[in-house]
């Protein structure tokens, strides 16, 4: 139905941070990974918006989603958005802390294993 929209959402806000971010230095690793995070939304809400216009539940023409046609459907529409659509969006962006977490601590391991080679030479 409308899933997709809720991750594509949150793309679009990701994408106005990083752009935001952009030209200034910072040090947050989550700041400095979140191209990870957009890449991860963007193509899975394109993914998403694909098998949706596939199954022919989004048209080219108003209201554009199928299920926005009458308020019963659309009732079902944003549940669904408000179920599997938020369940996708924060699976996406949990994955994408866990990624960052752990290259954290693979580049301090990798710091210390140079800092501990810098001591035996």
């Amino acid at each position: 139905m409308a899933c997709f929209l809720v991750p594509t959402t949150e793309a679009i806000v990701t994408t106005i941070i990083k752009k935001s971010t952009d030209k200034k230095e910072t040090n947050n690793p989550f700041i400095k990974h979140i191209n990870w995070l957009n890449t991860m939304l963007w193509g899975g809400s394109a993914l998403l918006a694909f098998e949706h216009v596939w199954h022919g539940e989004v048209t080219p023409w108003f209201p554009f989603l199928t299920n926005a046609a009458n308020a019963e459907d659309a009732a079902v529409m944003l549940r669904e958005m408000a179920t599997n659509g938020v369940g996708m969006a924060v699976l996406v962006t949990l994955a994408w802390v866990f990624m960052v977490v752990i290259s954290i601590q693979l580049e301090k391991k990798g710091a210390q294993v140079t800092a501990k080679e810098g001591e035996n030479v």
